[in-house]
C-alpha cells in the first residue's frame, strides 16, 4: 500500500467527511496522502470535507525569517485548499495567524483546558507553582495558564548565536522554592527545554515539569530528556507517543482525542465549537 493510490471503500456521496491525519512521522508522505484522500472524497461528490490535522505540518515556517526562505505553512494551506478541503480542524497552531493563510474556516483548538486539568490532578503543590515560558514567544500562552491557575509566571529570554543553537539564557521572574512548569506548544530536539530546566534548577526551583502540546522528539531529544532534571515531560497525543514512552519513562501523555471528537461532533451538528476553548469535554 502506498500513498499514491487511494480508493475510498464506500460511498461518500452527499456525506460530511472528516479525514484525520497528523503532521508527524513520514511527514511528506502523510501530507500527500491527506491531500489525495481529500481530493478522492471531493470528486466522489461528498458534500463537505474537513481535514482534522492535530499537528499542522510545517507550522513553524510561517514567515520569511531569512532571505530566500520559503513560507511553507502558507504553501501547505494552499495545497489543502486546492485539494478540496472545505474546513480545517487543528490544535495549538505554532502561530495562530496561520488561520489567515486559508480562505476556508479553520478551527484552532487549544490543549490549554486539558493542560490545566492535568496540572490540578497530577501536581499536588500546584498552588505554589510558577508557569515558565522557555522563550519570549510563548509569553501569551503561559500568562493565560498562570492567570487561570492564579499563580505567577516567569520567562526565559534566550540569545542565539546560530539557528538551533542556544547561546545564553536569562531568567525573568522568581522561581525559588517553587515547582516550575515549563509550557510550550512543541518540543523538537528539546535543547531549549533541557537548558531551561537546568537554569530553573540552578535558580532554586524545587521540581521542574515540562508540558508541551506537540512532542516531536527528533534526534537527541530522548537522551536529552533522560539526562535532564525533569520530574515529568508531559505531551499530548497529537503525535503518537507509544514508542517514545518505551525509551523514556519521564514522558507522560494527555489524551486529546475527546477534544477532537467533540469538535467533530459539534461541527457536524452545526453547533458552536468555542466551548472547547475553555472546557474539557466530559
Amino acid at each position: 500500500y502506498s500513498t499514491d493510490f487511494v480508493e475510498i471503500g464506500e460511498s461518500v456521496r452527499g456525506e460530511d467527511v472528516y479525514i484525520i491525519q497528523s503532521g508527524c512521522g513520514e511527514i511528506n508522505d502523510n501530507l500527500m496522502e491527506l491531500l489525495i484522500m481529500i481530493n478522492a472524497c471531493k470528486i466522489a461528490s461528498s458534500s463537505r470535507v474537513t481535514a482534522v490535522i492535530p499537528c499542522f505540518p510545517y507550522a513553524r515556517q510561517d514567515k520569511k525569517d531569512k532571505s530566500r526562505a520559503p513560507i511553507s505553512a502558507k504553501l501547505v494551506a494552499n495545497m489543502l485548499s486546492v485539494a478540496g478541503a472545505d474546513h480545517i480542524i487543528t490544535m495549538d497552531l505554532h502561530a495562530s495567524q496561520i488561520q489567515g493563510f486559508f480562505d476556508i474556516p479553520v478551527d484552532n483548538l487549544y490543549a490549554e483546558p486539558a493542560v490545566l486539568q492535568w496540572i490540578k490532578e497530577n501536581i499536588l503543590e500546584w498552588r505554589n507553582c510558577i508557569i515558565v515560558s522557555p522563550d519570549a514567544g510563548g509569553a501569551k500562552r503561559v500568562t493565560s495558564i498562570a492567570d487561570r491557575l492564579n499563580v505567577e509566571f516567569a520567562l526565559i529570554h534566550k540569545e542565539r548565536k546560530k539557528a538551533n543553537e542556544v547561546d545564553r539564557m536569562v531568567l525573568v521572574g522568581d522561581v525559588k522554592d517553587r515547582v516550575a512548569i515549563l509550557v510550550d506548544d512543541m518540543a523538537d530536539t528539546c535543547g531549549t527545554i533541557c537548558h531551561a530546566a537546568d537554569k530553573l534548577v540552578s535558580a532554586g526551583a524545587t521540581k521542574v515539569y515540562a508540558i508541551l502540546t506537540h512532542g516531536i522528539f527528533s534526534g537527541p531529544a530522548i537522551s536529552r530528556i533522560n539526562n535532564a532534571s525533569f520530574e515529568a515531560v508531559v505531551v499530548t497525543n497529537t503525535i503518537p507517543q507509544e514508542e517514545k514512552m518505551k525509551h523514556c519513562p519521564k514522558i507522560q501523555f494527555i489524551d486529546i482525542s475527546m477534544i477532537l471528537a467533540e469538535a467533530i461532533r459539534r461541527t457536524h451538528n452545526g453547533e458552536s465549537v468555542s466551548y472547547l476553548f475553555s472546557h474539557v469535554p466530559l
